[in-house]
Parts: structure tokens; sequence; C-alpha cells
């Protein structure tokens, strides 16, 4: 009886530890960070956003000055031409406004010019991520770059090297 209750615990056992989860931790950032194409769009949005704050800027540095002149005539101006320029700075601030949520605002402009320079690299490292768990046969990969999704994580298991020789890049 003795036996046969230590066979099955060792069948169990081997069971269990056939059925072990493999698994990987990787750090996408790190990864993008060796990625000359990925350095290469970060610069060009970083140009495009100093271009697009200028513009935004300039607009803003013309409505403060439309404020002063406004402050310093205010006195000397009639109703009828006060409400005018009150109009006029209204329309001038909705305009900045509106410009600096077209460029920088959810789904603006430099959100579109991200997810065409940025969003096919991110596909080309997830695809890598991807391959390495297919052929290593991971069951699960975490990604330790951002956040607190992990909070320890053993340095041996990190596979980030890996992807990144999958990618071609030393």
């Amino acid at each position: 009886m003795k036996k046969i209750i230590l066979a099955i615990f060792c069948a169990l056992g081997f069971y269990f530890t056939g059925q072990a989860q493999a698994y990987a931790i990787v750090d996408t950032k790190y990864i993008l960070d060796k990625m000359p194409e990925y350095k290469e769009a970060q610069k060009k949005l970083d140009q495009q956003s100093m271009v697009w704050q200028k513009e935004i800027d300039a607009k803003q540095a013309n409505l403060d000055k439309m404020y002063k002149d406004f402050e310093a005539e205010q006195v000397m101006l009639s109703d009828t031409l006060k409400k005018k320029r009150e109009d006029q700075l209204f329309n001038m601030e909705k305009e900045v406004r509106d410009l600096q949520r077209k460029r920088f605002g959810y789904e603006g402009d430099l959100f579109k010019l991200r997810q065409d320079l940025v969003k096919p690299i991110q596909d080309k490292v997830y695809n890598a991520i991807q391959q390495l768990a297919v052929n290593r046969m991971y069951d699960f990969i975490l990604d330790k770059s951002e956040g607190i999704t992990v909070i320890f994580a053993d340095p041996k298991l990190d596979k980030s090297e890996d992807v990144l020789k999958a990618l071609g890049i030393k």
C-alpha cells in the first residue's frame, strides 16, 4: 500500500514538474532605446514637436501683446470698440487653444505622427518577442519597462538581449 501511494506521489510530482510554466521578462524600453530606427523616429518627433511648439508660442506671444495693448488703451475706447477688441481677444485665445489641441491633444498631429513613425518599430519588437516565445516555448513574457507590472525580476530571466540579437542589433 505504501509503495502504491509513493508511486502515485512520484507520478504526480513528475506530472506537475512537466506542467511548470516557462516565462521570461523583457524590457521593451531598453530594447527600443538600442534600436537606431527608434532613435531616429524619436528625433523626428522631437524636431516636429519643437516646430509646432514655436508656432504656438508665437501665437501666444501675439495674444499676450494684444492683451497688454487692450489694457493700456481700454480707458480710451468706446463701448463698441471695447466689445470688438474683447471679441478679437476671445477669438485669438480660442485659436491658440484649438491649435494646441490640434497639435498636441489626444489624437492630435503629434499622436498621429508618433503612430506613423513609432508603431511599426514597436510592432517589429512585438513580433520578435512573440517569435522568441514560440521558439523557446515560453508560456508568458512580462514587460518590466513601464509601471509596476514586475516588482522584482531575477536578472537571469531578462531576455532583452536575446530579442536584440533576433533583431540583429548588438
